[in-house]
């Protein structure tokens, strides 16, 4: 299982990548607050995030909660993503992500630390989900 690391610095939650979901006015499991999504949107709580696995240098997938994959596509390529045992997702937002804006991954690599600019966020369907191949599943 990929390890998570939770830091908090100026008012952004950091989290390595476990991400939970969240309907526009879903009640955190935690307790907490509730999270405020734009109408349509599909958000997760950083803290919630407890899986991921990188296919490639470009793509992301997240696992939140039980049940729950996101597929996040960066910008450009994160080097090393793809290798890494942990992560970390910074929120610029608070503690939830709903778009890729949202979104910073910082991704341990041979010459320190690289952060990797998100470019869109999509929560799978459970059949998309379930057709990832076994090694890349989060």
């Amino acid at each position: 299982m990929t390890t998570i690391r939770r830091l908090a610095a100026s008012g952004a939650a950091l989290a390595a990548v476990a991400l939970s979901a969240c309907a526009p006015t879903m009640a955190d499991p935690a307790g907490g607050a509730m999270a405020q999504a734009p109408q349509g949107r599909e958000c997760f709580f950083t803290r919630n995030v407890n899986g991921f696995s990188a296919p490639d240098d470009d793509t992301l997938y997240v696992r939140v909660g039980v049940n729950d994959v996101y597929e996040l596509q960066m910008f450009s390529p994160c080097p090393d993503m793809d290798w890494a045992n942990r992560l970390a997702i910074v929120s610029r937002t608070g503690s939830t992500i709903c778009r890729g804006t949202d979104a910073t991954i910082i991704s341990p690599g041979p010459l320190g630390e690289q952060r990797c600019l998100v470019r869109s966020v999509r929560k799978l369907t459970e059949a998309e989900a379930a057709a990832l191949p076994a090694g890349r599943r989060p």
